[in-house]
């Protein structure tokens, strides 16, 4: 994967190319454009090649005199997205994992809707402690993280109060090897699943599980990501964390929900795929 500095380079030519096809199909010049707003004409070129981020102000000055205007709300989301979209594990992590655990806090609190989809382990918002301390432990021990798991699971757990208050819901998917990695130990995963079992019958809660060996068609296991409303999405990359707030990457995000979604088994049949996993622990 590319390093963080070289993902946000590719972004900034790709949206100065998407500026250049709306200027030329408007069919106005670089050096007319410039004139019409003002601009020394080398301006145009910088934007347009990825060499200077562009403000607010100047797309709205490329969507109004290109005649766009009604991609100027995508335009700009994609600007504001580019700096922070793509986050080193290590830059987020150099403070410890507490820190990272607090830092999200305050989305989850103005979150109403939250879709969650997850290919690797169980859904942060579901964890036990015993489960949560062992996935931050060899989070640890892979990225040579400063330990403060104990401090960083306390701040989880108090996390998963939001599932008891508000107006929250949560749409939850869960790959069913999820359910039979062994995280932790034995007894680790016992107590897991047996949690899952306990908190998917929270009136808050929906929890779906996608069978092992169903034919997969659209909904095809993918990175796994959560959408916090229709605002965000959160995706967990191996070296990264990146965030989407582009409007249209997110309604790509939401239909890829939507197509797992059709995978899934809910209710009793979901239960009978955790109880198996249960089983299988001998």
């Amino acid at each position: 994967m590319s390093s963080a500095s070289s993902s946000v380079a590719e972004a900034r030519r790709a949206l100065g190319q998407r500026l250049r096809e709306i200027r030329k199909d408007s069919g106005l010049t670089a050096r007319a454009l410039a004139a019409l707003e003002g601009w020394h004409e080398s301006k145009c070129s910088r934007l347009e090649h990825g060499r200077t981020p562009p403000s607010d102000a100047d797309i709205r000055a490329y969507a109004l005199h290109c005649n766009a205007q009604e991609q100027t709300a995508d335009l700009i989301a994609t600007a504001r997205n580019i700096e922070g979209a793509y986050v080193e594990w290590r830059r987020m992590e150099r403070a410890g994992l507490k820190r990272v655990q607090e830092s999200v806090a305050p989305l989850f609190e103005r979150t109403r809707r939250f879709r969650m989809y997850q290919s690797w382990v169980v859904p942060g918002l579901l964890q036990t402690a015993a489960y949560t301390k062992a996935v931050l432990g060899t989070v640890a021990t892979l990225r040579d993280v400063p330990d403060d798991i104990d401090a960083a699971v306390v701040v989880r757990m108090e996390r998963q109060h939001i599932l008891h208050s508000g107006d929250h819901r949560f749409a939850l998917l869960v790959e069913e090897w999820v359910l039979r990695t062994i995280i932790g130990d034995s007894d680790v995963m016992a107590g897991q699943l047996g949690h899952l079992i306990s908190v998917a019958t929270l009136p808050s809660v929906s929890l779906g599980i996608i069978p092992m060996g169903a034919p997969r068609g659209a909904g095809w296991p993918v990175e796994s990501f959560t959408m916090y409303d229709d605002e965000q999405v959160n995706v967990e990359l191996v070296s990264a964390h990146l965030t989407v707030t582009q409007p249209r990457e997110v309604q790509e995000y939401a239909r890829a929900f939507a197509e797992l979604s059709a995978k899934a088994v809910y209710g009793s049949a979901a239960r009978s795929l955790i109880t198996s996993a249960i089983d299988s622990l001998g």
